[in-house]
């Protein structure tokens, strides 16, 4: 299981270092604590408040800052691995504590700068997925 410090979950989640910390203080969040007593949050907690941060409401008003495009499934997650492997790239997601993997081109990571932790979007559509980035 992998477990975010405070600033890389908050910085994953779109949120401030202390508003992250408010939630820790308040259990809002669970966490695990080190030898040392610092708090990790675990990768599942982080998933199950992608969807809250990001916002309730239709899938144009949760998806703002991502590219306007006939497809209406979007899953948006965050990416968890990047594997890149010659002229072309395996991106794996993840979604509301589900995983998703996409084989995109090497060119294709690069151009959207994907990093691992970062939030994108998984465009399915008949047999293929796509990757989206904000």
């Amino acid at each position: 299981m992998k477990l975010f410090t405070p600033r890389e979950a908050a910085k994953v989640l779109g949120i401030s270092y202390p508003t992250l910390k408010q939630w820790i203080y308040k259990r809002k969040i669970r966490t695990v604590r080190t030898a040392g007593g610092h708090h990790r949050i675990p990768e599942t907690e982080v998933d199950k408040f992608l969807d809250q941060v990001l916002g309730p409401g239709t899938a144009s008003k949760r998806r703002p800052n991502f590219r306007r495009i006939s497809g209406r499934n979007q899953l948006v997650g965050r990416v968890t691995e990047i594997k890149i492997s010659g002229l072309m790239a395996q991106v794996d997601l993840s979604i509301g504590g589900q995983h998703i993997t996409s084989i995109i081109t090497a060119d294709a990571v690069r151009e959207m700068r994907l990093k691992v932790g970062e939030t994108a979007a998984a465009l399915v559509k008949s047999t293929e997925v796509m990757v989206v980035r904000p």
